[in-house]
């Protein structure tokens, strides 16, 4: 299935009688259908199907669209680490299934009810939101829609979010993001994510993997859906002031993230330099040589490990055998780190933001792949630790930067028609939301001119 239209238009469309309710219904029959397979932990038809009812209602009133709310009676996912009241939040993990119910909806998920979403499901994700790959031993893998022919891992740990986007039964899908997993299942599936500043957006209600990093965010098929959410989410949108892309100054680090990238990014990256550039962007190549020292930061396990470690030390202890062997490795490894190495570790970052946002001022975005890779095989990652290793470390090694940064980011498509997706992403330091989004859309612009209206 094709993606669902833009928000505006969608909403546009949406004029006949019971046109919300009819739309609810499609979705959440083909959210059943093989092609959604091990996308959901949970449909939430009961509740969608009233959203649409009210949005339909107010329609039929004569209400203006900016009463009815943004996303009245359209459909949008919500990963299933975020509270909703009445249900255990399952993280993704079965040692959470006789955890008590939550008492209220996390504070991202009211917004989204008062913004009229009709929510249809909760979506599958890595257990306890660890890794970037997207596999699930517990509740299956969703497939990536990328590719007919073989089955791709779509990214995480935010997996059944894309997915439900990807397969048009979504117009916008609530994740999280601490090194990568809104961008990085975004790039896997051509989709748009963005990462905003992490104290633009309430992390109340959510589950936590590692405090310091944890963003709420949301992946979305254009940049305008994505600034549509965004404002939902953090209680007001931000004001964007589009800007031509002519004459933008954008960062290109010569330091990590151009390493070893595939034969099929690197030629859909090269190919996106050059019609930015054409299009009048100026790109500056920029040593940048700080962003080698996040790896040597996070030598230990890095904010992740140590702050997962304290979440999860007690069920390592008494549940083991229950954990993903894998994000059981990987919480394990904040077992060593101590009180004065949290603390040291919180001063270089503090000192290494100061310096990078030092280094990139000037600049109008940073630029890089997403990911240096496109989707590998389930099989292939499922059947080898060290393939799955390689991969993860791969797959996060350049949106983690960001999250280090405290920054924020966009993952927009930028592969031509019929090849596998290759995410660009742009990134500036925290705080710079609104001046990146601007950016956002005048890159998304000259991408979907160059391919044709793609």
């Amino acid at each position: 299935m094709a993606l669902l239209p833009p928000i505006a238009e969608l909403r546009a469309a949406l004029t006949a009688p019971g046109a919300h309710a009819a739309l609810i219904e499609r979705v959440l029959a083909e959210a059943g259908s093989p092609a959604a397979e091990a996308v959901y932990t949970a449909l939430l038809p009961e509740a969608a199907r009233a959203a649409a009812q009210a949005a339909d209602a107010a329609l039929a009133a004569g209400q203006a669209p900016a009463q009815r709310g943004p996303l009245a009676g359209l459909p949008v996912t919500v990963k299933d680490l975020y509270d909703i009241a009445g249900r255990p939040t399952m993280a993704g993990s079965v040692l959470r299934q006789d955890a008590p119910a939550a008492t209220q909806d996390a504070q991202a998920v009211q917004r989204l009810k008062q913004a009229g979403a009709a929510i249809t499901g909760l979506t599958n994700m890595t257990e306890f939101a660890y890794s970037g790959v997207g596999l699930n031993p517990h509740h299956g893998t969703p497939r990536n829609p990328c590719d007919a022919a073989l089955a791709r891992i779509p990214g995480g740990s935010s997996s059944g979010a894309a997915v439900s986007v990807a397969l048009g039964q979504a117009v916008a899908a609530l994740g999280s993001d601490t090194g990568g997993s809104i961008r990085v299942p975004a790039a896997l599936c051509g989709l748009v994510g963005f990462k905003n500043t992490q104290a633009r957006t309430p992390l109340e209600g959510a589950f936590p993997l590692s405090f310091t990093l944890d963003t709420v965010c949301a992946m979305t098929r254009c940049v305008a859906d994505a600034l549509v959410v965004d404002g939902v989410l953090a209680g007001a949108p931000l004001t964007v002031r589009p800007r031509p892309l002519q004459g933008l100054r954008l960062a290109l680090p010569q330091t990590v993230v151009l390493d070893g990238l595939q034969p099929a990014v690197a030629a859909a990256f090269e190919r996106t330099l050059q019609r930015l550039s054409q299009a009048g962007a100026h790109i500056v190549p920029l040593p940048l040589h700080e962003l080698a020292e996040v790896a040597q930061f996070n030598a230990g396990g890095g904010f992740a490990a140590m702050e997962a470690y304290a979440v999860h030390r007690t069920a390592l202890a008494t549940q083991r055998e229950r954990f993903d062997p894998r994000v059981a490795r990987r919480i394990e490894i904040g077992r060593a780190a101590s009180a004065a190495d949290y603390i040291t570790l919180l001063q270089q970052r503090r000192d290494w933001i100061a310096r990078t946002t030092q280094r990139l001022a000037g600049f109008d975005a940073l630029l890089c792949p997403t990911v240096p890779i496109v989707a590998p095989a389930i099989a292939e990652l499922e059947a080898s630790d060290d393939a799955f290793t390689r991969a993860n470390g791969l797959l996060l090694r350049n949106t983690l930067l960001i999250n280090f940064l405290d920054g924020c980011a966009f993952s927009l498509p930028c592969h031509a028609p019929g090849e596998l997706p290759v995410g660009l992403m742009l990134a500036a330091p925290g705080g710079q939301d609104a001046a990146l989004a601007a950016v956002a859309l005048a890159v998304e612009a000259a991408l979907a001119t160059a391919f044709n209206g793609r």
